[in-house]
């Protein structure tokens, strides 16, 4: 189970290998994903709270990255945060996210993407439910719901 220490120690000495590596042009991306997605995604945008459609479902299955289908959290590791966006407690894999610390809006957070493609998700906080203490909080529009 990763921790805030892991977090940050991702963050500040160096992500876990991914499985695999995607890079596509701005072009091919631009070309697969709809016009709000791009922006969250490959321009490090944000929804606004509480109007993502992944924020209040709750069906099981697991959330995939919108960009590459990567398998990012499980359903069963998603709570109900109040803060307006999807949220989990931990990655379906460690490898599955990149930590990368952010220092916009003059705060330090942590961003999380996803460690295959690179897609900005959103942020982690340490201020999570236990047993981890961790909210990855991930705007709806970066990934999408696999109920298979």
């Amino acid at each position: 189970m990763l921790t805030w220490k892991d977090v940050i120690s991702f963050a500040t000495k160096g992500n876990p290998t991914p499985d695999k590596i995607i890079q596509k042009t701005e072009k091919e991306w631009k070309a697969q994903l709809t016009q709000e997605q791009f922006r969250i995604t490959r321009l490090k945008g944000t929804e606004r709270p509480h109007s993502g459609e992944l924020c209040s479902i709750y069906d099981e299955g697991q959330y995939n990255c919108v960009c590459c289908n990567t398998p990012l959290f499980d359903s069963t590791i998603k709570f109900e945060s109040s803060s307006g966006w999807p949220s989990f407690t931990q990655p379906i894999k460690e490898n599955a996210i990149k930590y990368v610390k952010d220092t916009t809006l003059g705060m330090i957070r942590v961003e999380v993407l996803c460690n295959t493609c690179n897609a900005h998700l959103g942020h982690i906080f340490p201020d999570g439910p236990e047993p981890s203490g961790l909210r990855y909080c991930i705007n709806s529009e970066s990934m999408v719901l696999d109920t298979k």
